[in-house]
C-alpha cells in the first residue's frame, strides 16, 4: 500500500510528466479547436465571402452599364470577363421586360424564368401565365394573389433600397445558390446568382480529415514533448538529485550535464556554492575544534588551579603547623637548654627550606606547563652534564647510604635544551637517592642507537605497583605518602619531568624490574666532533 502510494505521488509530482502533460493537452485544444472552427463557423464564412463577392459584383456591373450601357459590345465583352472569372448568372433586363443582356444566352426561357422572378416572386410563374394583377408588382418581392411567394421562404442575408440578397433553394435544380436581385442605377432589372457548393459535405470531409490529421499529430507531438520534455527535465533532475546529496553534506556531487542556458548557468552555480560550502562547512569545523580545545583547555586550567589550590594546601599545611608549633615553643620558653633551641631552631629552618623547595618547583612546574619558558636547543655532551649532577649530588647520597654508579666516560652528543636535560636528571636522580631501597644501589646508563640517545636512572628498592605506573606523572602524586613524607618528597618532581619531555617532544617512562625501578627518558642523537668537521 505504501508503495502504491509513493508510486502515485511521483506520477503526480513529477515534472516531466506535468510538462509533458501540458503540452500535450495544449496540443490537442488547438486541433480540436481548429476541428471545431472548421465544422462550425466554415461554413458561416464561405456564405460572408460569397455576400461580399455578390456586392462587389453587383457593383462592377452598375459602373460597366453606367460606362458603357448594357446593351453595348464593350459592356458584354467586361461583362462575360467578369461572370466567367466569378462563376455568375447575370439577367439584366429593362422596365419592359425585355432582356438587355443574360449570361443564359443558349436558353432564353431560363432566363425569363429567372428574370419573371423579380417581377412575381414566384418562380412556378413564368411568362405567358401571369394574370394581369400579377403583372403588376412595383418591386422586387411584390407579388399578388393568396399564394405565398416562394422568396419568401428564402433566408435574407441583406436587404436595402435598391437590392436583396438571399440564399435559396432551387427545386428544380435541387442545388444552393446566393442571389441578388433588385434595380440597377438606371432602373433596369438586375438578377445575380452564384452557386453555394456544398458546403456542409466539405466541411464535414475537412472535418474528418482534420480529425486524422489531430491524431497523427497528436500521436507525434507526445512522442516529441516527451523526448523535449526529458531533455529540459533531466538537468533539473540532476539539480534536484545534487541539491539533495548536498542537504546530506555530500559536497563532492558535480553537476556534469553543462549547457549555455539558464539551467547550466544554474548548475555552474550549484557547483560553486558546492564549494563554497564545503569550504565554509570546513572552517566552521576548524573553528569549533579550536573553540573546543580552547573549551578543554579553559577546563583543564580550572581543573589544574582547583587541584593545584588543593594540593599546595594540603602540603604546605603540614611545614606551616610545624614551624608554627616549633617557633610558638621558642617563644614561650619551652627550650630552655642551648640544644633544645637549637633542635627547634633546626625543625624550623629543614620545614622552610622543605616550603621553598616546593614554591620554586611548582612555579618551574607552571613555567614549562604554560609555555612561558622556550625551549633553547643546543648540541652538548650528555655524559659531561649526567657526570656533574652525580658529582654535585654526591653528599646527598651519602646522607642516604646510597651509591651511585656511572661507568661512560667517552662523550655522547646530543640535540636538547641543555637546562631542561639538566633538570629532568637531576629529579630522576634525586628521587632514585631519596626511594633506593634493598642494597640501596643507583645505576646510570647511556645507550644511544643511530638516531636517539636513551638515559636510565636504576635504583634498587620495592615496585612500582601497576596502577599506580601512570598516575606518578601527577602533580601531588605520591605513591607512598608516609615515605615521600619521610625524604622530603613534593610529589612534583615527575610532574616537571613529564612537562619538560613534553616541551622537547621526546619520550620518557618507567620501567619495573625485579631488582628495582629504572626511570629513562631519550634525546635526539648529534654527531660526534670529528662527525661534524668531517662533514
Amino acid at each position: 500500500m505504501s508503495g502504491k502510494k509513493e508510486k502515485k505521488t511521483w506520477w503526480k509530482n513529477s515534472i516531466r510528466t506535468q510538462l509533458a502533460l501540458v503540452f500535450i493537452l495544449l496540443l490537442t485544444a488547438e486541433v480540436g479547436l481548429a476541428v471545431f472552427i472548421n465544422t462550425v463557423l466554415l461554413q458561416r464564412y464561405y456564405i460572408s465571402n460569397k455576400k461580399k463577392e455578390m456586392v462587389a459584383s453587383y457593383e462592377m456591373v452598375n459602373r460597366l452599364a453606367d460606362e458603357f450601357g448594357p446593351d453595348s459590345d464593350s459592356f458584354k465583352s467586361d461583362a462575360d470577363r467578369l461572370t466567367s472569372d466569378r462563376s455568375l448568372l447575370v439577367v439584366i433586363a429593362d422596365s419592359g421586360m425585355n432582356i438587355l443582356y443574360s449570361t443564359e444566352r443558349e436558353s432564353e426561357m431560363i432566363a425569363s424564368r429567372l428574370l419573371w422572378r423579380v417581377i412575381s416572386g414566384d418562380p412556378s410563374n413564368e411568362p405567358g401565365n401571369e394574370s394581369a394583377d400579377e403583372k403588376t408588382g412595383s418591386g422586387p418581392g411584390e407579388a399578388k394573389g393568396d399564394k405565398a411567394p416562394s422568396w419568401e421562404k428564402d433566408e435574407v442575408l441583406a436587404k436595402t433600397d435598391n437590392y436583396m440578397i438571399t440564399k435559396s433553394t432551387d427545386p428544380a435544380m435541387k442545388s444552393d445558390f446566393i442571389e441578388l436581385w433588385g434595380y440597377m442605377h438606371n432602373r433596369d432589372l438586375v438578377f445575380i446568382r452564384t452557386p453555394l457548393e456544398s458546403i456542409r459535405e466539405s466541411a464535414s470531409i475537412s472535418a474528418r480529415f482534420m480529425m486524422y490529421v489531430a491524431i497523427v499529430i497528436a500521436v507525434c507531438g507526445a512522442v516529441i514533448i516527451w523526448l523535449i520534455s526529458k531533455r529540459i527535465t533531466d538537468p533539473v533532475l540532476e539539480l534536484t538529485g545534487l541539491s539533495d546529496r548536498m542537504a546530506h553534506m555530500d559536497f563532492d556531487a558535480r553537476y556534469k550535464s553543462g549547457g549555455e542556458n539558464e539551467i547550466g548557468e544554474l548548475g555552474r552555480h550549484m557547483n560553486e556554492m558546492s564549494e563554497q560550502l564545503e569550504k565554509a562547512i570546513a572552517d566552521l569545523k576548524s573553528a569549533n575544534n579550536e573553540l573546543q580545545k580552547d573549551i578543554d583547555r579553559k577546563e583543564k586550567i580550572e581543573n589544574m588551579r582547583s587541584e593545584f589550590i588543593s594540593n599546595v594546601s594540603h602540603e604546605l599545611k603540614t611545614p606551616i603547623s610545624l614551624i608554627t608549633g616549633y617557633a610558638e615553643g621558642l617563644r614561650d620558653g619551652i627550650a630552655d637548654d642551648e640544644e633544645t633551641r637549637n633542635e627547634y631552631l633546626e625543625v624550623i629552618i629543614d620545614e622552610s627550606e622543605k616550603m621553598h623547595k616546593l614554591v620554586s618547583n611548582l612555579l618551574e612546574l607552571n613555567h614549562i606547563e604554560f609555555g612561558n619558558d622556550p625551549v633553547e636547543m643546543s648540541r652538548f655532551d650528555v655524559t659531561e652534564l649526567i657526570a656533574g649532577v652525580i658529582d654535585s649530588s654526591r653528599v646527598m647520597a651519602k646522607q642516604f647510604q646510597v651509591s651511585v654508579g656511572f661507568e661512560r666516560k667517552d662523550p655522547v652528543y646530543v640535540w636538547s635544551d641543555e637546562y631542561k636535560t639538566e633538570i629532568v636528571f637531576t629529579n630522576y636522580l634525586t628521587n632514585a637517592i631519596h626511594y633506593a631501597g634493598g642494597d640501596k644501589k643507583i645505576e646510570v646508563t647511556v645507550v644511544d642507537s643511530d638516531q636517539n640517545v636513551r638515559i636510565q636512572v636504576f635504583n634498587t628498592g620495592d615496585r612500582i605497583p601497576e596502577e599506580a605506573v601512570d598516575r606518578i606523572w601527577e602533580k601531588f602524586y605520591k605513591v607512598d605518602k608516609a615515605r615521600s613524607r619521610e625524604v622530603g618528597g613534593s610529589g612534583v618532581g615527575l610532574s616537571i619531568v613529564k612537562a619538560v619531555m613534553e616541551t622537547l617532544n621526546k619520550p620518557c617512562g618507567v620501567i619495573n624490574y625485579d631488582e628495582g625501578v629504572g626511570f629513562w627518558f631519550e634525546l635526539e642523537k648529534a654527531g660526534t666532533t670529528e662527525d661534524t668537521e668531517t662533514e
